[in-house]
């Protein structure tokens, strides 16, 4: 594949056009860490440099010289090129044809950096073909497009760059979510307990499309033990997560949300969704203090692994009711199983007292009975469907 400094096409396609293709298969070549924190929805990460890798060579681009990390670099892809194609190959559904990899990584990239640089040329494509494998790296640098190259000499016409790379796409997202306008929302409120998720998620079985789940994108609950038996998502996963979901629109014309702080544990709604949240029509769901317990326990315990995350969360909240008086009480509940004692106690004494405070002004338009969730979305789903058209809601 040594050609010197005779230019080669890397055709590249958009961060919408990847995101919207309905046959595009996206393979993020980035590390493993910078992959977990986000990637592109349905993305399969098949790094060509592991974390360690990648600092190093960040290090010696920094601390020495371009030409410093791109030898390092080029070291790295001829031993690691073989089982890149294969894994590429794999997830692709291509046959790969059996080559001198190494061999070829070494002639390609033998006019050094700056050479590469001229000699790959992006080209956007003027239409996206059938089935294509998208492939980026951070910004659609040397790192993917010499990777693209490299998989159409070797065969695989369909592979082409991200146009920008992630941050391009980091971009698409942010874009999606600051032009969000919001339709027509009603948003459930409540005490901790009530079943809030638990309704929201029946009236998304009655009519999909209607709810946005907010805590689901975090994968967090919003309080203070909300990650308990969660695997929190980052702020940029949020996004992307969310982003998708609105980018899928509202068919039937309103919105349902669930009632929710301006950060979900780490990360921090967009101002339009938290205008939406504070704006809304806002529902009471309403149940007995018996109801709500039930609902918490089976949520925090009925998984016997949340007890040892309950265990090293509980002493915050033991500490802000009063270091004294209710050090180790809360935990000692926890662990003699006074589940029930030890969730009402949370009510009484913390989560009622906050959420009152911080919710106190909102005026309710109507309130529901969320002690049977499928009855309380019924009913819901009834009674805003009734409101279409009007434009004064009572």
């Amino acid at each position: 594949m040594s050609r010197g400094t005779q230019q080669i096409s890397v055709p590249t396609v958009t961060p919408r056009e990847a995101v919207n293709h309905p046959s595009a298969l996206v393979i993020d070549l980035r590390s493993p860490s910078e992959f977990a924190e986000d990637h592109l929805p349905g993305a399969h990460n098949v790094p060509l440099f592991d974390d360690e890798e990648r600092a190093l060579i960040g290090t010696l681009y920094k601390r020495q010289s371009p030409d410093e990390a791109f030898a390092e670099g080029r070291r790295v892809a001829e031993r690691k090129i073989r089982q890149l194609v294969d894994r590429i190959a794999e997830v692709a559904g291509w046959s790969a044809p059996t080559v001198d990899a190494p061999g070829l990584v070494h002639a390609m990239t033998e006019p050094g950096i700056r050479g590469m640089e001229e000699a790959l040329a992006v080209r956007s494509l003027p239409e996206v073909g059938e089935n294509p494998v998208v492939l980026h790296c951070w910004r659609g640098g040397l790192r993917s497009r010499s990777v693209v190259a490299f998989l159409r000499e070797l065969g695989l016409d369909r592979a082409v760059g991200l146009e920008g790379g992630y941050k391009a796409y980091r971009r698409f997202v942010m874009e999606a979510l600051t032009g969000f306008s919001a339709p027509r929302s009603f948003v459930l409120r409540g005490l901790t307990g009530v079943g809030k998720t638990l309704v929201l998620e029946e009236i998304e079985k009655l009519r999909p499309g209607l709810t946005v789940d907010l805590e689901g994108l975090a994968d967090h609950r919003g309080s203070i033990l909300g990650m308990v038996g969660r695997e929190p998502h980052s702020q940029k996963s949020f996004d992307t997560r969310l982003a998708r979901r609105l980018r899928a629109g509202f068919p039937h014309g309103d919105a349902v949300w669930e009632g929710e702080s301006r950060k979900i544990g780490n990360v921090v709604m967009p101002a339009p969704v938290w205008r939406a949240l504070r704006g809304g029509v806002h529902l009471r769901l309403e149940t007995s203090m018996a109801r709500r317990v039930e609902v918490i326990v089976e949520e925090y315990l009925g998984q016997g692994g949340n007890r040892a995350a309950l265990a090293e969360r509980l002493p915050f909240i033991e500490s802000r009711l009063g270091k004294t008086k209710w050090k180790g009480v809360l935990v000692d509940l926890l662990r003699l199983e006074r589940d029930s004692e030890l969730v009402e106690v949370l009510f009484e004494r913390y989560y009622d007292p906050l959420y009152r405070h911080s919710e106190g002004e909102l005026e309710y338009t109507r309130s529901f009975d969320s002690t049977d969730p499928s009855r309380a979305a019924e009913e819901i789903v009834t009674w805003v469907e009734e409101r279409r058209g009007e434009t004064e809601l009572g």
